[in-house]
């Protein structure tokens, strides 16, 4: 479940800096640069803060 509701939120977040990147300002797109980067280190550490965050808001693995 918690991988579920993971995969929408970053995938959300990520079509959302697109969008605002076309329609608001380029800039935008150093926000899906940072999520890229936080789900490469994500995946060396094995700690990600987005499913920290999940954990605690009371969503199962």
């Amino acid at each position: 479940m918690l991988n579920k509701y993971f995969r929408i939120i970053v995938g959300t977040f990520v079509l959302l800096s697109v969008v605002l990147a076309v329609y608001v300002h380029q800039n935008w797109l150093w926000f899906t640069v940072f999520i890229g980067v936080n789900l490469i280190q994500s995946a060396f550490t094995k700690w990600c803060l987005l499913e920290t965050i999940l954990s605690k808001l009371g969503l199962k693995d």
